[in-house]
């Protein structure tokens, strides 16, 4: 299979790492996994979730396709004194060290990856749980992004590449001082194949010296049912379905939703 691609790299990266750190997953997952160790965060980034479950105690590994990602993940998790286990594998070959009571894949599913992959990475994260574990897994509904949502029609299309967003860097400081600023722009999108090619242009001042890097990446899109179906297609016993990180029923207002899947 082909490799995944990732925007998560170089400048991206970084940005990740100091401006990315918070969240509602954080503690809704946490509630979940702390019950079921070990655990695996499929898609740990630069460890916004992985540093504070071991801070919390949690045993758990992470994995993500960037080595950048992991490389950050790991000098964040030294800082505060923690050795994870932590590889770099994209989902679609994921093939772990050791078996797993629960698995977090959080903000990664169809990113990057083609629909023949995000189907093996399914059928391998079940791989990967122990019997009787669980997979968490979140997604963001194809109709909640009032840029993307008018990309289906013909007309929408036409107006492709869009502008910036924003239109002009909007920069922000890290802790050593340096700033860093982080533009989109959609350049196509396929209605058939429900996905869209990005890009995303990244750049970092400190001093006077000013880099620039843009990076492409595509998205790929899914319906709840379609997700369901191929969740049970990978060999999951039962999913439910939870509005996101809130526990709550889903409703058409979700943004997100969170699949729990039954090994």
């Amino acid at each position: 299979m082909e490799t995944t691609q990732t925007w998560h790299y170089g400048l991206v990266a970084e940005w990740w790492a100091n401006f990315n750190t918070d969240g509602p997953e954080i503690e809704y997952f946490r509630r979940h996994v702390e019950q079921a160790p070990p655990v695996l965060d499929a898609g740990c980034g630069t460890g916004r979730l992985l540093v504070p479950w071991l801070q919390a105690g949690i045993d758990v590994d992470g994995c993500d396709a960037s080595a950048d990602m992991v490389a950050l993940c790991r000098e964040g998790a030294r800082r505060e004194g923690f050795e994870p286990t932590l590889f770099v594998q994209p989902l679609h070959v994921l093939d772990p060290p050791r078996r797993y009571g629960s698995i977090v894949a959080c903000g990664v599913f169809g990113l990057g990856s083609t629909r023949a992959q995000d189907a093996e990475a399914l059928r391998r994260l079940r791989a990967a749980l122990e019997p009787g574990g669980t997979l968490l897994l979140d997604n963001q509904v194809p109709y909640s992004n009032t840029n993307q949502w008018p990309r289906w029609t013909k007309a929408g299309r036409d107006e492709l590449p869009s502008d910036w967003l924003p239109a002009e860097p909007e920069w922000r400081a890290a802790e050593d001082g340096s700033e860093y600023s982080l533009q989109g722009q959609v350049l196509s999108f396929d209605p058939l194949d429900q996905s869209t090619q990005l890009v995303l242009r990244a750049q970092k001042r400190a001093g006077r010296e000013l880099v620039a890097e843009e990076h492409r990446l595509s998205l790929r899109f899914y319906f709840r049912d379609e997700l369901l179906l191929m969740l049970e297609r990978a060999g999951f016993d039962s999913v439910r379905v939870e509005a996101g990180y809130t526990g709550a029923e889903p409703t058409a207002n979700d943004d997100f939703l969170v699949y729990i899947a039954r090994g």
